[in-house]
């Protein structure tokens, strides 16, 4: 039943779904104030409070001590310059140098108690969210690309915790400092401290107009930044269909589609901080020109002495730093905000819990479905459900081979099991126990899977074995590959212990679908699946697993997803799913007397050679 299944999908035998809007997650949460945002950071980073507040303090000891050069250089032009008294200069010019080495020590000091720190903030932030994907289900997995999550746990994180180790220090202490340095310029003179200020409030009309517009730019940047790390990894995974078919160029013009449009974006945040800075800079240059103008005046009247007029001069260039970072401070501000809100997009997905229903009998026995029914999440609003009612009893101890039209929804049935994906309604239950009531630890354990398209991962070949069951010895491990008629590892360069490469990509369809199986089996489960497990062999090694894999069978209740004829003679009974329900179910004669849909399905050679088979 193909058209069943949504348009939102290729095949139901495909995993993963199409591709959505990469760069603009579902479901994301409305944006928030920068401030929100960041203080959803304290509670990584309250560990580590003392240490940025020990880097506070020294960088505001740091910055006092420059707000000191003002003063000693009062004392010096109103003093020994005044005076031609040298002797009392060098005191002073040492006074100066002690506060120069003052202040370049406790930035350095600043640096290092920060460090250490605020890696391992990033450590922790960093598990968390690893761990947080494996916990949740496929279907955030089918909606999300895996460069939007690379790019979070990568550059996100490196964003958020520079903003800890610097941005937000100098955000406190050049506060503090700009504070100060304004206090002792009104000491020094209130006229000329208030010619100063005046840049002040459109100043504050101008940061503000500026973090909403670099809040959005950065937030887009940030999610560019992600699709093309999508479009990298899709290229390097994918570099032998390119070749194959000649498509390099096509990929290498959507990267540079991609790399245009993170250009114009970043040029964007530019132009934006560009014309910050040029008026963080210009406004107060201005007016301290036009203080310096009438402060001459005051100081050839006489109403201002030479040396305080040196001083105010010294404490407005001193505080040039305070009020010119203040752009960047703010944009990288505005970065980590954005950087914390995609990184708490995925943390704020609710995790799978378990929701029990009160277990079924305990006498039921073996694998039960019932009024089962599914519909992905991002199917069209008023198309059918793709399983619709899904009744099935597999006995203990019992195969049974499933078959259906491609689209019908077999894989996706097979993914239900394990709860890969969650059912819209019905239960399943394994010996009598609704797979919702069991925790999905256990669960993983008693149910076994095998996948028709095999995933490896870059590790040995003992690894991605094991994998099915950790704690197997060397034994079982050789059983598995006996069982997979994996002989082939035996002679790659390091036997079991041969690094397969990205992918598995280093080995041949055949073997990575041998080593898939001998990883479904390892563990020796309760319930097995096999979704066609045997598509990509030749007739020969077909028929060496298939004997082999009998014996497995015998001991294990399994649903086998069937799509070639030698598959289904390995099951006891089929059952046939068409229109999102099983609509037969028997052995392979009784099917074939009794249901036209499933002669239909049967038709041609391969039902002659299935026929000829089961007659032997």
């Amino acid at each position: 039943m193909a058209e069943n299944e949504h348009t939102a999908q290729t095949t139901a035998e495909d995993l993963d779904p199409p591709p959505v809007d990469r760069s603009d997650p579902p479901d994301r949460p409305a944006p928030r104030s920068t401030v929100r945002s960041l203080l959803r950071m304290w509670p990584y980073a309250r560990p580590a409070r003392w240490r940025l507040a020990g880097a506070v303090v020294a960088a505001l000891i740091a910055s006092g001590s420059v707000l000191g050069v003002p003063v000693v250089l009062r004392r010096i032009v109103d003093g020994p310059i005044a005076h031609r008294d040298l002797d009392a200069l060098w005191p002073l010019a040492g006074l100066l140098l002690l506060l120069g080495l003052v202040e370049a020590g406790l930035f350095g000091v600043r640096r290092v108690i920060v460090a250490r720190p605020l890696a391992r903030v990033e450590t922790a932030m960093r598990g968390d969210l690893y761990a947080k994907l494996q916990r949740l289900p496929v279907s955030f997995h089918d909606r999300w690309s895996s460069g939007q999550l690379l790019s979070r746990a990568t550059s996100d994180m490196f964003t958020m915790r520079l903003f800890l180790a610097f941005p937000l220090v100098f955000l406190i202490v050049n506060t503090m400092v700009f504070l100060t340095g304004t206090a002792l310029m009104f000491v020094l003179s209130w006229q000329l401290a208030l010619i100063t200020l005046v840049p002040a409030v459109p100043l504050m009309v101008l940061t503000r107009y500026f973090e909403h517009g670099y809040a959005a730019s950065a937030r887009q940047a940030q999610d560019q930044n992600g699709d093309l790390a999508t479009v990298v990894e899709e290229s390097v995974l994918g570099i032998r269909i390119l070749k194959a078919f000649g498509r390099h160029r096509a990929m290498t013009e959507e990267f540079a589609g991609h790399s245009r449009r993170l250009r114009g974006t970043e040029l964007r945040k530019a132009d934006l901080l560009a014309n910050l800075w040029a008026v963080i800079v210009g406004l107060p240059e201005l007016a301290l020109g036009c203080a310096l103008a009438v402060g001459a005046v005051q100081v050839a009247h006489d109403t201002l002495s030479a040396g305080t007029l040196v001083a105010f001069l010294s404490t407005a260039l001193a505080l040039r730093w305070p009020v010119e970072s203040l752009g960047w401070l703010l944009a990288y501000a505005n970065e980590a905000a954005t950087a914390t809100d995609r990184y708490f997009e995925v943390m704020d997905e609710p995790d799978p819990g378990e929701t029990p229903t009160g277990a079924a009998p305990a006498a039921d026995r073996g694998i039960r479905l019932t009024g089962v029914r599914f519909r992905y999440p991002d199917a069209p609003a008023g198309t059918p459900d793709l399983l619709d009612g899904v009744d099935l009893h597999i006995r203990p101890g019992e195969t049974l081979a499933l078959v259906g039209a491609t689209g019908s929804g077999k894989t996706t049935l097979t993914a239900l099991l394990p709860r890969l994906y969650e059912t819209t309604g019905g239960t399943i239950t394994l010996d009598g126990r609704d797979v919702r009531d069991i925790p999905r630890e256990e669960l993983r354990r008693l149910v076994s899977v095998a996948f028709e398209e095999p995933t490896l991962f870059s590790a040995s070949v003992r690894d991605n074995v094991l994998m099915g069951a950790p704690e197997a010895g060397p034994d079982r491990l050789a059983r598995a590959l006996d069982t997979a008629q994996a002989s082939f590892v035996d002679r790659l360069p390091a036997g079991p212990d041969t690094q397969v490469g990205e992918q598995g990509l280093s080995l041949s369809g055949g073997q990575r679908q041998r080593l898939a199986l001998a990883r479904a089996v390892v563990g020796e489960p309760t319930f097995l699946v096999l979704d066609d497990p045997l598509s990509a062999l030749d007739v020969h090694t077909e028929a060496l697993v298939e004997r082999a894999l009998r014996e497995v069978l015998s001991g294990t209740t399994a649903l086998v997803v069937a799509h070639r004829p030698s598959t289904v003679l390995l099951a006891d009974r089929v059952a046939l799913l068409a229109d999102g329900r099983i609509t037969a179910v028997g052995t392979h004669p009784e099917l074939l007397r009794s249901s036209p849909a499933y002669r239909a399905l049967m038709s041609g050679e391969a039902a002659q050679e299935l026929e000829g088979s089961t007659r032997r």
